[in-house]
């Protein structure tokens, strides 16, 4: 059984997804076997993703630095809960803090998130929620989508597991672009994490691969 730890700092729509996903509501072939989620941590006490995990019977933690005296204490705290709940997987879903290095090294290979763009335009320090839409906005460009990659030591910068692409319309504010894209990250999002349930992502000399669904 892969154990999943969702970290999120916001509403939880995407929390939302996956959830649904799991019971057979969203992905092509129904449900997935596999995979449960174990925990959902917040760096925000008041997140709707913690409600969201509480109203599913999952466990829900909230878990900020400033509930430590030192940086350091507070990853050992966060990574002591990833260990409690057998973590084989961390997805970022709207989480508004950077990852710790210690906690990235610890589950290297084995960290996804999903982005509001087509990385690796649109990414990196700064780079969340409207901003993103903004940054799309400015440049002009013509279509835009949501990513989910594997988390690494640098902002938005690992392999791309799945992206889907969305237009960008003459219309388009910063807020109906993000309307457009999110619908994209509850797909995508799910799909990635049937994609470590069904043991799809696996690495060689540190490279990333993804198996067809079809093998």
């Amino acid at each position: 059984m892969l154990n999943i730890a969702v970290l999120g700092s916001g509403r939880g729509s995407n929390l939302e997804a996956i959830l649904k996903a799991m019971a057979g509501g969203m992905l092509p072939g129904g449900r997935f076997p596999g995979a449960r989620i174990g925990v959902v941590l917040s760096n925000n006490s008041t997140a709707g993703i913690l409600e969201i995990a509480r109203a599913h019977a999952v466990p829900a933690v909230h878990l900020s630095e400033k509930q430590y005296p030192s940086p350091e204490a507070f990853v050992d705290a966060l990574l002591a809960v990833l260990r409690t709940h057998d973590t084989g997987l961390i997805v970022l879903a709207g989480y508004m803090k950077r990852l710790p290095a210690r906690v990235v090294a610890a589950y290297r290979h084995r960290i996804i998130n999903v982005h509001p763009a087509l990385l690796p335009e649109f990414g990196g320090q700064g780079m969340y929620g409207l901003h993103v839409h903004e940054a799309v906005l400015a440049a002009h460009r013509t279509v835009s989508g949501a990513t989910v990659h594997m988390v690494d030591d640098d902002y938005d910068h690992g392999a791309i597991l799945i992206q889907e692409k969305v237009p960008v319309l003459p219309e388009d504010t910063p807020a109906s672009l993000a309307a457009r894209v999110l619908p994209v990250e509850h797909r995508i999002l799910p799909e990635a994490i049937r994609m470590f349930a069904e043991e799809r992502v696996y690495v060689v000399d540190g490279n990333i691969h993804v198996r067809s669904g079809q093998e």
